[in-house]
């Protein structure tokens, strides 16, 4: 019986020493998302360069898939496909009409949403009545800077499209005013045209309505105007926050967007 009570102590004792240990052990850390961002119209994959660096830095893993810029569907679908090759939960930023994709997704995996000077609808919504130019006074993304082409799309009819872009005398002024004339250059030689259908189509019912969300507002955009921008914001119901920059804040405030993704991510 001695030998029966040293032996209940002693085992008292270990458990109380094991569960001390446990509880001033940190808790193992939640696996980082990974963050997966969407470019928009008039831009490519690098318009991210300086985000991606960022967060790549900061210990995440980051996913920039092509964005077609042929059609709210066609381009969420081919942004699923690199969703469906990631496992682990996901952060999904998208900019300018990257947002209008984004908001088309519904996977599970997707954590958060982050909109970063972006087109965020509801249900029914097209993107081009977000530039009314009555309601949110102020883009210019018009003519002359709006120019049009036909492109070779088999999205199109008869596997022709009409398409916009930037023209090159206004694309600095316009798209990106507050980065250098290089930079200007450098983003203007990556520029992708966008399917003018692609402002026409509507919305399904957006991910936003059931997934948190962010909002980045660039407060000197002369594409979405801020207006529109803090009208979808406020709208969605989304964490806020305002920047003095261009619609390419991703490009000229790098580092602030960052922190918003970051913040999203839960870091």
């Amino acid at each position: 019986m001695k030998f029966g009570t040293i032996a209940r102590g002693a085992l008292t004792a270990l458990a109380l020493s094991v569960t001390a240990a446990v509880a001033v052990t940190p808790a193992q850390a939640a696996p980082m998302p990974t963050v997966v961002l969407v470019h928009g119209a008039f831009a490519d994959t690098t318009s991210w360069d300086g985000v991606s660096a960022q967060l790549r830095a900061d210990g995440y893993r980051v996913v920039t898939p092509d964005n077609p810029l042929r059609g709210p569907a066609y381009d969420a679908a081919a942004v699923q496909r690199t969703l469906d090759t990631i496992s682990g939960p996901i952060v999904l930023v998208g900019h300018s009409y990257g947002g209008f994709v984004i908001s088309q997704i519904q996977d599970p995996q997707v954590e958060s949403l982050v909109y970063i000077a972006a087109f965020a609808p509801v249900q029914g919504e097209i993107a081009q009545a977000l530039l009314d130019p009555i309601r949110f006074p102020g883009s210019q993304l018009w003519p002359p800077a709006l120019q049009v082409k036909m492109v070779d799309d088999p999205q199109g009819l008869a596997g022709r499209n009409i398409d916009g872009y930037l023209a090159q005398d206004r694309f600095h002024d316009v798209f990106a005013q507050d980065v250098t004339a290089a930079t200007a250059a450098d983003m203007f030689a990556h520029q992708r045209s966008i399917a003018l259908v692609a402002n026409l189509q509507p919305s399904v019912r957006p991910s936003w309505s059931d997934t948190p969300s962010w909002y980045l507002v660039s407060g000197g955009d002369r594409v979405i105007p801020p207006s529109s921008q803090r009208f979808m914001a406020n709208r969605m119901g989304a964490r806020t926050g305002e920047i003095d920059s261009s619609h390419v804040s991703l490009v000229s405030r790098p580092a602030a967007v960052a922190a918003v993704v970051e913040e999203a991510a839960g870091r």
